[in-house]
């Protein structure tokens, strides 16, 4: 399936905190489409292909964001959630997912089993910026009940 990105300029940002974004996908084109318009918006973003290497992402560095395919090569983003919810729990919840498989029996049950903040493809860069906006809040909530 072709990606469509609905791409716009962005507005000023107030907010000076750069965010780390890890973006896992297997689509070359769309992952590096996907990293120049959230660059746009001041995120800094590393791309990888495919769970394996966002694992070893991972392990270096702890992301503000990590947006991730679910069905991928190697190791598929079920699996890396799952990972990283054992090796580094307070990450699991910066996770965004990001699908084509909309009506998969074995993504939904997945999502539903983990509370996933979901978008499916094509992704729209309001909407995407806004879900990263959520992700953060919910990060945030996360660190200061600790």
């Amino acid at each position: 399936m072709p990606a469509q990105i609905h791409m716009e300029a962005p507005a000023a940002s107030t907010e000076l905190e750069i965010k780390s974004v890890l973006l896992v996908d297997d689509d070359k084109e769309l992952a590096e489409t996907l990293k120049e318009l959230l660059e746009a918006y001041n995120f800094v973003v590393t791309v990888v292909g495919n769970g394996v290497e966002a694992l070893h992402e991972v392990m270096s560095l702890d992301f503000d964001v990590i947006i991730c395919d679910l069905m991928m090569p190697k190791m598929p983003g079920d699996m890396f959630y799952l990972a990283v919810q054992k090796t580094k729990p307070h990450l699991s919840r910066r996770f965004l997912f990001i699908t084509g498989h909309a009506d998969n029996p074995k993504v939904d049950g997945f999502l539903k089993s983990i509370d996933g903040l979901t978008m499916h493809k094509p992704v729209q860069t309001e909407n995407l910026v806004r879900m990263i906006k959520r992700v953060l809040v919910r990060g945030q909530q996360d660190t200061a009940a600790e």
